[in-house]
């Protein structure tokens, strides 16, 4: 099988669209369908149930895609072990991060190791902390720079790089902002504005809370940072963000809480081989 016309079905499959998944291949539309038209001749079987703008796997390409993903990480891992082995820092480093990360943290890693690296191309994906680690287990990516799961997964290896504190914030004129000292049970009695369920972020902040027996009112959630911020400055509710995004039109609450903290790093998958490229990346994260 072709492993270009291979991973080309794996990326339709995830994105679950010809258009997204040209984006993310830096190809035309018609060239992802050419590939996976060869592929389907080569199987002699449909892969794709092509409905309007629906995509969806049919049965054999249920079938295929976990064996696709096996044999394109095999490749991908004797390709680094041979680049490895000259002690050449090349090839492609597939890396994903969340928008918070990219904007706020790794600029100036990623400037130095372009220059310093100009012979690896970089293919960076943006998503979910979550998201970023549910791809690292089924093999997605190489390396994850994402908030680090306080529950981590045995198959999955973690690094801290940056310690993310965390302050509870309201607008100026919201009550919890005028008081001289704020507790979390009075925190509880308001409303919060937090990352959605099941986040990482959010399973931190609930933590803190079920230690003390509190639960939390929880008015809105999203994941992204920046709308809680708007929301926040405009008197919606309380909540808990890093320092990085605490502007003038924040209040910073005089809690009497210990303050929290979450581990931001490097997250893959212990049965990958890292790359002279992944190992040179890691290096300048840890120097950042």
């Amino acid at each position: 099988m072709d492993s270009l016309a291979l991973k080309a079905f794996v990326v339709v499959a995830e994105q679950r669209s010809f258009s997204r998944a040209a984006d993310q291949l830096f190809l035309t539309q018609p060239a992802v369908s050419k590939r996976i038209v060869k592929l389907e001749e080569q199987l002699k079987t449909r892969l794709f149930d092509r409905i309007g703008r629906t995509v969806s796997l049919t049965m054999a390409g249920q079938h295929l895609l976990p064996k696709a993903r096996v044999i394109l990480q095999a490749m991908e891992d004797s390709a680094n072990e041979l680049t490895n082995l000259s002690g050449r820092v090349g090839g492609t480093l597939r890396i994903a991060t969340s928008h918070h990360i990219s904007l706020h943290r790794l600029p100036a890693p990623l400037r130095l190791f372009i220059a310093r690296y100009p012979q690896v191309e970089l293919d960076i994906q943006f998503a979910e902390s979550e998201v970023i680690y549910e791809g690292l287990l089924q093999g997605r990516w190489q390396l994850g720079i994402i908030t680090l799961n306080p529950n981590p997964h045995p198959h999955i290896q973690q690094q801290v790089i940056w310690q993310d504190q965390m302050q509870f914030v309201a607008a100026p004129d919201h009550p919890l902002s005028l008081q001289s000292a704020v507790d979390l049970n009075q925190l509880s009695s308001f409303p919060a504005l937090l990352s959605k369920s099941n986040t990482f972020t959010r399973d931190i902040v609930e933590a803190r809370f079920a230690a003390h027996q509190l639960a939390l009112n929880v008015a809105m959630s999203t994941n992204n940072l920046d709308t809680i911020r708007m929301m926040v400055s405009i008197g919606m509710g309380w909540s808990v963000l890093p320092e990085t995004l605490i502007n003038q039109h924040l209040n910073i609450i005089a809690s009497q809480a210990k303050p929290i903290v979450r581990q931001l790093g490097c997250v893959w998958h212990q049965q990958r081989s890292l790359s002279n490229a992944t190992v040179a990346f890691m290096d300048l994260l840890r120097g950042s």
